[in-house]
Parts: structure tokens; sequence; C-alpha cells
């Protein structure tokens, strides 16, 4: 899928939506739009390995929580050039990578973008196959721009039974 496809599919969501308590819920904003944009950048180059295009297209703000796909303990901002290859190496050979701005909410200082991310791409030690993740984007302004406070994605997009889920919750396959 070319660039444009990809976000063809990610500025098909833009739309003012309505607002809840102040904050807009649009996408048809030109911040909400280009963070999307970078977002969708971001995603296709990580899913490549790509870890230096990945950090041109996103900002980390200092206290930036990561609730990956896997589960645990959410994380924080890598510490070191290390840690930014092992997570570059983590994804290999990444194709048909795909962002679908589901909606954003929007509020002074603060950019919420829901979608979802998915490509077909090596992860870990698993061979290349289809990834499909429900993400949550915070995005919050600082001085120097707009700051990625906290991603949450998960792989819950064909969603879970009742039963399936209350094994996960147990640590049960």
């Amino acid at each position: 899928m070319m660039f444009s496809q990809i976000w063809a599919v990610c500025a098909a969501g833009a739309a003012l939506i309505g607002t809840v308590d102040g904050i807009a819920k649009v996408a048809d904003d030109p911040e909400v739009t280009a963070l999307a944009r970078r977002a969708a950048d971001a995603h296709a180059s990580l899913m490549q390995g790509d870890i230096k295009a990945y950090r041109n297209a996103i900002q980390l703000a200092a206290d930036f929580t990561l609730m990956d796909p896997f589960g645990g303990q959410p994380t924080g901002v890598p510490t070191s050039d290390a840690q930014w290859q092992r997570i570059g190496r983590f994804f290999r050979a990444g194709r048909d990578a795909t962002f679908e701005l589901l909606t954003a909410y929007r509020a002074a200082d603060l950019i919420v973008l829901v979608a979802r991310e998915a490509a077909h791409v090596a992860v870990g030690s698993l061979p290349a196959q289809d990834w499909s993740l429900r993400v949550t984007l915070v995005f919050r302004r600082d001085r120097e721009g707009w700051r990625l406070a906290h991603r949450h994605a998960d792989p819950l997009v064909k969603g879970l039974t009742l039963d399936q889920a209350g094994k996960v919750t147990l640590g049960k396959p």
C-alpha cells in the first residue's frame, strides 16, 4: 500500500464529531491531522525496524508511558541508544503498514488519537505475519511542540469472549 493510500485511510475519518465536557472530539483539525500523519509515518518506519525514522517522526515526553501489546508493567522512555536499537531490531521486514484513525479528541494542549495499526511484519522471534493493534496515542504540547506522553496498544482487534478474557486475567492460555 502506498503512503497516499495509507493516509487516505487515516484522513477518511476526519470530521468534527462533537464535544464532551468542553473536550472536542475532532479529526478535522490541522494539528490532529499532522499528528496522525506523524503517527502513520512512525508506525511504518518501526515496522521496517527503522528506529531513526521512528524517532524523527515521534518525540517522546520525558514522562512517557508505554503499555505495550504484550501486557505487563508500563515502561517509560528508553534510556540509551542501545535500548532504542533493540526496539528497532525487534521489528523486521514490515510491509503493508496502515494507520487508520478512528477518532480523535482535542483539548488546548492535549490530543488523543484512537486508531488501528496493521502490518505484515516479523516481530521478535516470530516469523512475519499479519499484526493488527488497537492503539491509543496521547500527545501533549510543550514549549518544543507535540510530544507523545502515552501509548497503549493491544492485539484485541478481533475481540475476546468473556471466557477468554477471564482466562487472560488469570494468566491462563
